[in-house]
């Protein structure tokens, strides 16, 4: 990197190496559309104005924006690994991801972490990580792994490593539990991402006043506005389950604008194939009266701003050449992307492979016995607690219910909207079996099993016959884990995830492909249309953290009282 040779091409004295001719800039610093060409030496913009190149591309008065930034993204969410994941988003014109790896560093730990870091070496996608700060999400749960500060602390300055991951265990942090505030002090001088969902108040000062500077987990427009009078940056986000941007954007004010970005959190390959990735979060914004150009900003400078990211998120000199070009302001549609002054997707397609390595560290993690599998419910009361679900979010009510028994024991009652659910421990072959029952998700006959299932990864399993819920179970630990789905006694789809049973080497379009395949036979088997996307929300239902009943390898646990608590009540509960 010459920066003498930069100033001579923006000075006009040599030629830059490219020129994108004719463009119009979004200039997210001063609000314009400017008509001028763009100066690209050695990957980065060297000068904006009337330029010649050694290569010169006419963007014919298309579009020029900056390369969009996802602010909170779980990668292993996508079900493919780094390579395969940039495959799947930058032909969406994400050329920047904010990621938190602790879903595969519950699986597999500081390995895991090393994992996702290395895979994310070499790729057209510029990958900041978080270190993950609470493996596990919580105590009385069992995850593949235990990071203490000690532990983080080893990885802490790794060139890939932004700062800190989502500090979901808030109660510890407002409680002044010692361990979480180590990890919060390791990386006092980073950026530390949080996830209180819609806390206030008294609770939320405390939980800043630690030092956690974001939330992506607002639901409601008066939490966000909260948030950011508290001095805090918020993520509207976009996932496959969890979709709060358009009730967000209700907040929105020009007054506010500078704390707000995007991010997605979770979303399967699909639909980003389907939707687009975080220029869908964009242009929801547009539909939805914001300006084009404000609503690109949060995608790209607001974000840059947030993160400390100083090279991206503007088009201007001494910034990288990630860009995107489109049509329409009114609908950002990528047509070309470029990163690093490369073009690496046109027209929707990526320009660029996706190799994995063979690192056997995160390869055959499940482990259980399949002799030990029992599902049977045994009831105290016919009064019980049952996890409700809430459309569009991985939030869930506790409800109560009256159900049948005999002899102590649940009997499924096939009129009811009632099925079980269970999370087997799949990671040290303790022989935990947590059950619980749902309401809402709505499959009549059958079962799925994943050991996808928030955030410690165990197995969960949810079905309508304990017969149907073994046979996934037993397949899941035979295909070394992965999705699984049952009816009727036989195996109708399978997609292995053999990476930490999270992720796969196998092409991005075939995964997504099994994943229509595995929701529209769900859709067969009679799935609520509330359940927008029904792996995650059946994967969240295990996560302690997210309000308000959910349920883990030990058990139903109450997130409102923060401890676990027996599936039977009293009539007169009101819950």
């Amino acid at each position: 990197m010459n920066r003498r040779a930069w100033m001579d091409v923006a000075l006009g004295k040599t030629k830059a190496t490219l020129v994108l001719k004719h463009c119009r800039i979004v200039n997210v610093y001063n609000k314009q559309i400017e008509e001028a060409d763009i100066a690209i030496t050695d990957g980065h913009i060297v000068g904006i104005g009337t330029y010649q190149g050694i290569e010169e591309h006419d963007m014919h008065g298309c579009f020029v924006a900056p390369g969009l930034i996802d602010g909170h993204v779980h990668i292993e969410s996508s079900m493919v690994t780094p390579p395969g994941f940039a495959r799947l988003v930058v032909p969406k014109g994400t050329t920047t991801v904010i990621a938190d790896p602790h879903e595969i560093a519950n699986v597999s730990g500081l390995d895991g972490i090393s994992f996702m870091l290395k895979e994310s070496e070499n790729i057209p996608l510029n990958v900041h990580m978080m270190l993950p700060s609470c493996v596990p999400a919580t105590e009385g749960e069992h995850s593949g792994a235990v990071l203490k500060a000690d532990d983080l602390e080893t990885l802490k300055d790794h060139p890939g490593v932004l700062g800190l991951g989502e500090v979901m265990d808030y109660p510890a942090v407002i409680h002044g539990d010692e361990a979480i505030h180590d990890k919060i002090e390791l990386m006092r001088q980073r950026m530390i991402d949080g996830h209180a969902p819609d806390i206030i108040g008294k609770p939320l000062s405390a939980y800043v006043a630690a030092g956690i500077m974001t939330d992506h987990e607002c639901t409601k427009p008066e939490s966000l506005l909260e948030r950011v009078r508290s001095g805090m940056y918020v993520h509207l986000r976009e996932g496959s389950a969890t979709r709060n941007t358009e009730t967000l954007l209700k907040a929105v004010t020009p007054e506010i604008i500078d704390r707000l970005l995007f991010c997605t959190d979770d979303k399967h390959p699909e639909d980003i194939m389907r939707e687009g990735h975080i220029n869908y979060n964009v242009n929801l914004a547009i539909n939805a009266g914001l300006s084009p150009i404000d609503a690109i900003r949060m995608a790209t400078l607001n974000a840059a701003t947030c993160y400390r990211l100083k090279d991206v998120g503007g088009i201007a000199p001494g910034k990288k050449a990630d860009l995107i070009v489109f049509d329409a302001l009114e609908k950002v549609e990528p047509k070309i992307v470029y990163k690093d002054g490369l073009v690496v997707a046109k027209d929707g397609i990526p320009l660029f492979e996706a190799t994995t390595s063979t690192d056997q560290s995160v390869r055959q993690t499940v482990r259980f016995d399949p002799d030990q599998l029992d599902f049977t419910l045994k009831l105290k009361s016919d009064e019980v607690r049952v996890i409700g679900l809430i459309r569009n979010n991985i939030t869930t009510k506790t409800l109560t219910r009256s159900v049948r028994r005999q002899n102590g024991i649940y009997l499924h009652d096939p009129a009811s909207d009632l099925l079980k659910i269970a999370v087997i421990e799949r990671h040290h072959m303790t022989g935990n079996i947590g059950i619980g029952l749902l309401e809402g998700f709505g499959i009549k006959d059958g079962a799925i099993a994943m050991t996808i299932s928030h955030d410690s990864h165990n197995l969960v399993v949810l079905g309508s016959s304990d017969s149907d819920m073994v046979i996934a179970c037993k397949e899941v630990l035979a295909i070394h884990g992965g999705i699984v789905l049952v009816r009727g006694g036989e195996v109708l789809k399978t997609l292995p995830l053999e990476i930490a049973g999270l992720m796969t080497e196998r092409d991005v379009k075939e995964v997504s492909k099994t994943i229509k395949e595995i929701k529209d036979s769900m859709v067969e088997m009679g799935l609520s249309p509330m359940v927008d996307d029904p792996m995650i929300s059946l994967a969240f239902l295990c996560l302690p953290v997210i309000p308000e009943l959910k349920l883990t390898d030990t058990g139903l646990f109450d997130v409102n009282r923060f401890e676990h608590v027996p599936i039977e009540c009293d009539k007169e509960a009101s819950l």
